[in-house]
């Protein structure tokens, strides 16, 4: 299948933004119109999609999701402080060069530079795996959490980004067939560079209001009561708008709705929270504040 061809495929699948919002709601990721706007835009323009927000909001799930409406490879690259190119893109396996060279030698050969700098002596790391997905949809490569990487990662990524493609010195430049669709994830703890931003559609993802959480929760705790979803929502967003340091994420309020469906609790009381605390907030220090402030006032009826 061709690149157009491809691009064909994904308009089939997405033709407009109301049918990407209810084929990620089929895969329990519930999207506002804003965020299905941006998916859909990267989607079909195509260009990288950046989702910033909060820690715990939903960024690498939507990746995730597309990848699953897509019925395509998710390819991950989880960011750090340090990552260079050769653990992001590629790596020569040296190992198996050598082998190579004692081989030919025993043989009476003699082996030149490019034959051991060849595709054969590649190890593929997920920007390359990426670009040379062979379709027939394109893979999504999610650059996940990119504020933990350096200006220099950044500054690497920036032909990747432009033109789906990048330059390998032994081989040249690399271009993607069925260019991947990119998704870069941050928790803004550091600024982006504007070059970075520039080649991307940029959305900013914010915490849920307690109704739509409560429809997120009980999608990925299948039987959860309504009424316990609602009090796990209503007290997640309570520590929110606390002087917590680490608020609370979707991930954390459905790990807490678990914890308490399977402690077999039909409502969440004072008692049941101060037991069940570690499950959505992980520093004593978060939950001394929280217990400083009083459990009753987070399990109160609005």
């Amino acid at each position: 299948m061709s690149a157009d061809e491809a691009a064909g495929e994904i308009r089939r699948l997405v033709p407009d933004v109301e049918t990407l919002a209810q084929r990620l709601a089929g895969v329990d990721y519930l999207v506002d119109e804003g965020l299905a706007t941006s998916m859909f835009l990267s989607l079909r323009l195509p260009q990288p999609l950046l989702l910033e927000g909060e820690a715990g909001v939903g960024k690498t799930e939507a990746a995730k999701a597309l990848a699953s409406i897509l019925e395509t490879p998710l390819v991950r690259l989880q960011c750090y402080e340090g990552i260079d190119a050769a653990e992001a893109l590629y790596e020569w396996n040296y190992p198996r060069q050598l082998l190579s060279i004692r081989l030919a030698e025993s043989q009476g050969e003699s082996l030149g530079e490019e034959d051991l700098f060849g595709p054969d002596y590649l190890i593929r790391r997920p920007l390359l795996r990426a670009l040379e997905h062979p379709g027939p949809r394109p893979a999504v490569l999610l650059v996940d959490e990119i504020d933990r990487a350096d200006d220099d990662f950044e500054a690497f990524l920036l032909e990747l980004l432009a033109e789906a493609a990048v330059t390998i010195p032994e081989l040249g430049t690399v271009r993607a067939t069925h260019p991947p669709a990119i998704v870069l994830t941050s928790n803004r703890t550091r600024d982006l560079h504007d070059a970075v931003k520039r080649r991307c559609l940029y959305h900013w993802i914010p915490y849920p209001t307690p109704e739509r959480e409560v429809e997120i929760v009980r999608r990925r705790v299948k039987g959860a009561s309504e009424t316990l979803a609602v009090q796990v929502a209503n007290a997640v967003s309570r520590m929110r708008h606390s002087d917590v340091q680490k608020p609370p994420g979707i991930a954390e309020a459905i790990d807490w709705l678990a914890a308490l469906e399977l402690l077999g609790v039909e409502t969440l009381d004072a008692g049941t929270m101060d037991r069940t605390l570690g499950t959505v907030l992980k520093y004593e220090e978060d939950q001394e504040v929280i217990r400083a402030a009083g459990l009753e006032e987070l399990v109160r009826n609005k």
